[in-house]
Parts: C-alpha cells; structure tokens; sequence
C-alpha cells in the first residue's frame, strides 16, 4: 500500500503522523511511504533522515494525498485537507468529530474512510491510542497552570509547591482517568495540595492505592464539585466521554465564585470541553481571562513537545496502522478494536453526537461496516 505522511498544518503543530524509524516499519512489511518534505522538522527529522527509512519524500501535500491509498495524520484534516480525500482512500488520525460538525461533513463530503484514533479500542475496552497523548497532555497541564498562576501572566501569583512554611497551591483534578491521574501525579511530585474528582468509586479506590495517601479522593456530585472548584487555585478538566461532546461541569455563572486569578486548563476542549467558557486556544496565544479566572484551553498541547508525542504516538499507533497497510479496509471488518474507530464509512456517520449535530439519522458501528 501507499502510505502519506503530509506535513502538519495546525497552529503550531510540531508533531509528525510517522517517525523515521515507524516507516522503516512499513517498508519492511512491503509498503512505500510518500512523505511531504520536511515533514518530522518539527522533531528534529530531516528528509534524508526519511530517506535512509525508505521513504520518497514529495514536494507538497497535493501530491501527497493524490498519491497515497491511506493517510497517516497526528491532528485532525483541516479544510484544506479534507477537500483532497476522496472515496477508497483511508484517513487514520485523530478526528475529535464531536464538537466539529464541518470536518464531519467534509468528511462525509470526500467519501474516505476515516479511523479515530482517540475512539480505537484494545481488548480491555481501553483507549490505546489516546492514552500515550493523554498521558502528555496530563503532564502539561500543570505545566500550563504554573505558568499561568504567575502574576504577569494575569494569575494569582502562586508557587505550584510553595515553600517551607507558605502553603501551596491547591489543585482539583475533575476525571481520574489518564489525564488527570498523570495530572495529578505531576501536581503531587511539586508538592500541591490535589484533589482528584470521580464519579466511580473503584476507579477512586484505585487512585487512593496509586498514591497511597498523597492526593485525595471524592466522588463527584454537584455540591462536590463546586466545594473543590470555589477553594482551588488550578482546575483541571480532564473528563472523557469516548465519540461525543464532554459534559460542562463548571458553569459560568460559578466563575464569581473561583478565586481572582486562579486558573482553569480544559484538556477536554477537543471534545468541546468540559467547562461552559471554555473555547478552543492555540500555542501561539494560549490563555484568556473570564470574570478574573484565567482559561487555558489548547486544542493540541502534546503538540508543544512533539519529540516526546511523535515518538509515544507511533508506538501506540505503529501496529494498528501497519494492520491497515497490510489489508486495507478489511482490517477494519475483521478488527472490532479498529472497528469501533470508524467514524465515517460509505457516507454514513458512526457516533450518535455527531449525527444528531448535523440532523442525519444515527448509524451504529455495525451498520456503518456492512
């Protein structure tokens, strides 16, 4: 098979769909790789460095998508993209359908096959090929939080650990997922007081084992909820709800209620994220206030460090692509973990959310795949 690997063309976007050392992978299982010149900049990966990979590097994205029979991407299509898919070709990426209702008719539109990575699954019911991104994101977002509490950056001017004798910030984690446990376990090792909310309670056992002490647990209900977001100095949004918008769970009106200068980071703003005055944010101007409360919302923050998440990403992602080169579309039939990845098959669309935002009837996976 023709696999492409176009250049990356969101904002500041540094991340590659493949690494040198993943297309090795595939030509030595018999494919040629098409990848757009200086694809892997982003990640130190010169063309040269491509070429001694075995690929055949192409001088523009056209060519790229014109030439290949499946697309391998970090982000998802943009506008620009999507118009060159066409009907047989496979588009394997994230997608983060959802809260995107253009994509998913630009999609419908190419007549492709378009594979999710965030909504792949493995035999456990896990998210393998989000996970590596979600573990990144989860890291940064403390980072994120430190950065903005600093008083020039509009924050309250808080050390995350604090001192010896000076209190530290307080963080609250909503999700105890991989976001947040990684957030949490980052916040944790600064020395912040954290709080992790969860609305199941073996998932919070797991967690009070995991950090036998250190961070503490709640379940989430509403009052819960607003006691943790109104006394903490950092919120993090780290709620998943796999192929549909996340919930809004900090509402606007509760902002009069933070602390002036305390900091909100949405890691579910790809699927709409999951506090009311959340809108998406770029790398290149990251932060916003609202009612005195700083909001970090960008869309693609692995993409700040796209050596460590090219690297995580491919290694999740290498033996599922490579099961796609290998038999095409008929991996997807006989895989239900890449079946229930499909997002958009034969013009019909797989996720109930994102029908019901375009007013087209829901199709279940199955279907979609007959």
């Amino acid at each position: 098979m023709k696999v492409g690997v176009p250049k990356e063309i969101k904002t500041h976007e540094y991340r590659v769909g493949l690494t040198p050392g993943a297309v090795r992978e595939y030509v030595a299982a018999g494919h040629s790789v098409l990848v757009e010149t200086n694809a892997g900049g982003g990640i130190g990966a010169t063309d040269d460095n491509y070429r001694k990979a075995g690929a055949t590097i192409l001088d523009s994205t056209h060519e790229v998508f014109a030439s290949s029979e499946m697309i391998v991407k970090v982000k998802e299509p943009q506008p620009s993209e999507w118009t060159q898919l066409r009907e047989k070709q496979i588009l394997f990426t994230y997608l983060h359908l959802a809260p995107d209702p253009e994509q998913a008719k630009g999609l419908l539109e190419s007549g492709c096959t378009a594979i999710a990575y965030e909504t792949v699954t493995d035999a456990h019911r896990g998210l393998p090929l989000l996970a590596p991104m979600s573990e990144v994101a989860g890291r940064l977002a403390i980072e994120a939080a430190g950065s903005a509490l600093k008083r020039y950056a509009g924050g309250r001017g808080l050390l995350i650990g604090g001192v010896p004798g000076v209190q530290p910030a307080r963080i609250v984690v909503i999700g105890g997922g991989v976001v947040g446990t990684h957030a949490a376990r980052m916040a944790a090792g600064l020395g912040a007081e954290v709080t992790i909310l969860d609305c199941s309670i073996p998932r919070l056992r797991e967690l009070d084992e995991l950090f036998e002490g250190r961070v503490r647990t709640r379940f989430s209900t509403i009052d819960a909820v607003e006691e943790e977001v109104f006394a903490a100095d950092v919120v993090v949004g780290a709620v998943l709800v796999p192929g549909a918008s996340a919930p809004k769970l900090v509402s606007r009106a509760m902002l009069s209620s933070m602390r002036k200068g305390s900091v909100i980071v949405d890691v579910a703003i790809d699927q709409g994220g999951c506090f009311e005055t959340s809108r998406p944010t770029t790398h290149a101007d990251p932060t916003y206030e609202v009612d005195g409360v700083i909001h970090y919302c960008v869309a693609n923050m692995p993409g700040a460090v796209p050596l460590t998440s090219s690297q995580a990403l491919n290694n999740a992602t290498l033996p599922f692509g490579l099961a796609l080169a290998n038999k095409g579309f008929s991996a997807v039939l006989e895989n239900p973990h890449l079946r229930a990845g499909l997002n958009v098959h034969r013009g019909r669309l797989t996720y109930r959310a994102v029908a019901e935002s375009l007013g087209l009837p829901f199709s279940p996976i199955e279907q979609a795949a007959a």
